[in-house]
């Protein structure tokens, strides 16, 4: 009887409110024997499969003999708020998701599994969403044996930093979302943990070409 390949998972923005639930996640898994973590800070997580790299991001060329791995989780990502202007939240955004993309392809790194946000579009009027659609399209550029955008809507769970607006519609849109059905199903808020787990899932069914999982599907792909 044959036992499953171990593999070996990277990410980036593994502090964030979905990175942090997505590490704690596979470092749980028994498909994968070690997960490499690059950050700006210390996440400061003692684990047998961790091994963590704290890395410059203006510098990311200089790190591609450390990414080496089967799976690819990227979480990272800001708001224009807290980047402080469409510059620097761009660079985050799809800058540093970009490089490391490129070098995991060239390192072959099979799948590539990215958060991204619903209403994603290259053409949009709206900044943010117009940055996601970029990165996205990008992507699908460098063609990975699998991709796979997940599309959450809001995301609910605790931020580390105080969003006022979000924070309202948090309160409010859960109560509506029984209003939320059939095309309008994918814009039902979910949960930030729940966003984590489908990643594990999806990575795990090795679903070969590209994929768009927004939170409809991302409930979905729990079952």
């Amino acid at each position: 009887m044959s036992t499953k390949q171990q593999k070996t998972a990277l990410i980036i923005g593994a502090t964030g409110m979905i990175g942090n639930y997505l590490l704690n996640k596979l470092l749980e898994s028994p498909d994968y024997s070690k997960v490499i973590v690059f950050t700006k800070r210390t996440i400061d997580l003692n684990h047998p499969k961790l091994e963590e790299h704290i890395i410059d991001f203006e510098n990311i060329q200089t790190y591609q003999n450390l990414i080496q791995g089967d799976v690819f989780f990227c979480t990272i990502g800001t708001t224009i708020k807290k980047a402080g202007s469409q510059e620097a939240f761009k660079k985050v955004d799809y800058e540093y998701p970009s490089q490391f993309a490129e070098i995991a392809k060239a390192n072959k790194v099979n799948h590539f599994i990215i958060v991204s946000s619903i209403g994603a579009d290259p053409k949009s009027n709206n900044f943010y969403l117009k940055t996601k659609g970029e990165i996205e399209t990008k992507l699908q550029s460098l063609h990975f044996d699998s991709l796979s955008i997940v599309r959450p809507s809001l995301l609910l769970g605790e931020r580390k930093e105080f969003r006022f607006g979000e924070k309202i519609a948090i309160f409010i849109l859960p109560k509506l979302s029984f209003l939320l059905f059939g095309s309008l199903k994918k814009y039902r808020p979910v949960k930030a943990e729940k966003v984590a787990q489908a990643m594990v899932s999806i990575a795990s069914k090795d679903i070969k070409g590209f994929n768009i999982y927004e939170s409809d599907k991302i409930e979905e792909s729990l079952k």
